[in-house]
């Protein structure tokens, strides 16, 4: 008869990357939130934009920003990502840092396959001029200028920061409630207001204008990409404290 030993016969507990895995397959397991209503919006988007322009009585090209559209839900995706399923998470025994990673890579994956989507409508558009109306949704010229890198690179990072945005927001409500949110927001859009009303009393739009113009859509794209990146760094400091 053999006997136990003490410590090899021990369960060993899963590791972080596994359980990470598993957060990302059990974001994934409701694919209408991070699949197919992202792309039920880009497409009632393309078609709406289409029939406006095929209103339009003019033979030079048109360009559409309801693209935005699915990107803006993107808001959406981060707050149903942590209320739909953190409490459901923390009953499988991930820790809090688990879970928001594995949710980061969930949007991670979600937004380079809507970005992937948005440059191959681009270059449909491309090579039927315009749906053959000459009206384009997804490739925006100055936009697409760098190379189409730079344009997935755009739309995969315009989506994370707005997906970060929605968290953080979320997290700051399972944290301290609605008050302190609501408080979050209108200091938020007050210093946005503040800072509008500075630029236009010392009038320098036309600097800020032109500092957009001269920086072009990669430099503009990666100031993007490190304010996500800090943005994400708070909002990882929050769920910390947050509740189930």
């Amino acid at each position: 008869m053999t006997t136990a030993h003490p410590l090899t016969d021990l369960p060993t507990r899963t590791s972080s990357g596994n359980r990470i895995l598993n957060v990302i397959r059990m974001q994934f397991i409701n694919t209408q939130t991070f699949v197919w209503v992202p792309l039920s919006v880009l497409g009632g988007t393309i078609v709406i934009s289409l029939a406006i322009f095929a209103m339009i009585p003019t033979d030079e090209p048109m360009w559409g920003g309801g693209a935005q559209a699915p990107m803006w839900y993107f808001a959406v995706i981060g707050v149903q990502a942590l209320t739909l399923t953190f409490p459901f998470s923390q009953a499988m025994s991930v820790t809090r840092r688990e879970f928001y990673l594995g949710t980061l890579a969930a949007a991670a994956v979600s937004a380079a396959g809507l970005a992937t989507a948005f440059v191959l409508i681009g270059l449909f558009e491309l090579a039927t001029d315009g749906y053959g109306i000459n009206g384009y949704v997804a490739h925006l010229p100055w936009l697409w200028e760098p190379g189409i890198w730079a344009a997935w690179l755009t739309y995969f990072t315009v989506m994370m920061f707005v997906f970060v945005v929605g968290f953080w927001a979320a997290t700051i409500y399972k944290r301290w409630g609605t008050m302190v949110l609501t408080i979050v927001l209108m200091a938020i859009g007050l210093a946005l207001v503040g800072l509008g009303f500075l630029i236009t009393r010392m009038e320098w739009w036309g600097s800020v204008f032109q500092w957009f113009g001269e920086s072009g859509p990669v430099l503009l794209t990666l100031y993007g990409l490190a304010l996500t990146v800090i943005l994400a760094g708070g909002s990882s400091l929050t769920l910390r404290r947050a509740v189930a």
